[in-house]
């Protein structure tokens, strides 16, 4: 992607002040030339010319702009591996974290002041959607989401009601309203949901099953209804991240995590379109990290989402992304979750530096893992990721 000339220097000769005391442009371009060599090497040109916050970075990042290193964060950080999220649970149901705001906040702090991460993500559930549409949900001791009922017919599609979704969701609003103050302008705030495919493969199955094979056979055989749900979720979701930007989040992301269970074939009509839908409807005001597990022989209707930032599971060659995805999209991943369960730390760090070292030069990246973090992740581990991130030069 070529960067506007004039507009960059403009902006680093004017000196603004930052939100945070102290932190200023160090210098500014002089000359085309030395401009030139800042494009070329965005991530060296800022580490010289700027001090950015983690959440300076992010936004950056997020936008394609130049940054001194890639800013982090991981899905799923908060909750699962942490003793101080486990001995919350000894307490609280996952559900009741979830629903109270200030221990949402708490919860979602935790990753942050551990590993000092460049993004909090708000610790929430996709499946808050169905319940706000009438379709309640809980964690069985046995692990594993169990929701009151499934969908299974027009009618139960006719019963969900998108009027209310907002106000049912009030709790995340609270949440994300306080933790924009907690963090102020040092860290970034990420609001996250569900695509509409991916949520209605659990509405229709009623809960985790080893195969989620409901919405896919609507879809094959009866694709009218299966576009009437489609649509109430996409009205639903669309008015939950209007919300969520409402409150001040730095960016969101939509977690198509089902998305691999559909055939190259299928995954514009049942996801892609949706989620370009949505994304066209947030009309660009902050910027939407699109993460699809499994479905990276889509690249042009991937692209074609209009998402800012698409995120690379850890199936896929970041090399190959780099060089399919244009450069004005960043690409956010993609360490491997299992390495964090069941490797080392030195191997987690050789294999983070082999990432970083691969997507040198590229803005737009932003590291993370290829899918969430798993409840065996090693405290260790992830501490070598951060640190090797936050040193690599």
């Amino acid at each position: 992607m070529g960067f506007d000339r004039p507009k960059i220097a403009l902006s680093l000769a004017k000196n603004e002040k930052l939100p945070s005391p102290g932190i200023r442009l160090c210098c500014a371009l002089s000359t085309i030339d030395e401009m030139s060599a800042t494009v070329q090497h965005p991530v060296a040109a800022v580490a010289a010319l700027t001090v950015l916050t983690a959440r300076e970075r992010f936004v950056r990042a997020a936008h394609c702009q130049p940054v001194d290193r890639a800013p982090m964060w991981l899905m799923r950080q908060a909750g699962r591996a942490l003793p101080e999220y486990r001995k919350l649970k000894e307490t609280y149901t996952f559900v009741q974290l979830v629903q109270n705001p200030e221990l949402a906040v708490e919860v979602t702090l935790q990753p942050v002041r551990r590993f000092g991460f460049d993004a909090a993500i708000l610790f929430s559930d996709i499946l808050v959607i169905p319940e706000a549409l009438g379709q309640t949900y809980h964690f069985k001791e046995t692990g594993g989401v169990q929701m009151d009922f499934a969908v299974t017919s027009k009618a139960d599609i006719d019963k969900l009601s998108v009027e209310r979704v907002v106000e049912r969701l009030s709790y995340v609003d609270k949440a994300l309203r306080i933790l924009r103050r907690e963090l102020g302008d040092q860290t970034a705030l990420i609001g996250f949901t569900g695509s509409p495919w991916t949520l209605a493969t659990f509405m229709m199955e009623g809960a985790s099953v080893p195969k989620y094979s409901r919405a896919l056979q609507l879809f094959r055989e009866d694709p009218k209804t299966y576009h009437a749900l489609a649509e109430k979720l996409t009205a639903a979701v669309t008015a939950y991240l209007q919300m969520q930007i409402a409150t001040g989040v730095d960016a969101v992301q939509i977690f198509d995590s089902h998305g691999g269970h559909l055939s190259s074939s299928e995954f514009q009509e049942a996801s892609g379109h949706w989620m370009k839908e949505i994304i066209a409807q947030l009309g660009g005001k902050v910027p939407v990290i699109q993460f699809s597990l499994g479905t990276h022989g889509n690249w042009p209707e991937l692209i074609g989402t209009g998402a800012n930032v698409l995120g690379i599971d850890w199936q896929t060659s970041l090399a190959e992304a780099r060089k399919l995805v244009p450069a004005h999209i960043g690409l956010q991943g993609n360490l491997s979750p299992v390495l964090i369960a069941e490797g080392t730390p030195a191997a987690v760090a050789t294999e983070t530096r082999n990432i970083l070292e691969t997507m040198r030069g590229r803005p737009g990246h932003i590291f993370n893992l290829g899918h969430g973090l798993t409840p065996a992740a090693k405290l260790e581990n992830i501490a070598a990721l951060a640190e090797t991130v936050k040193g690599f030069k």
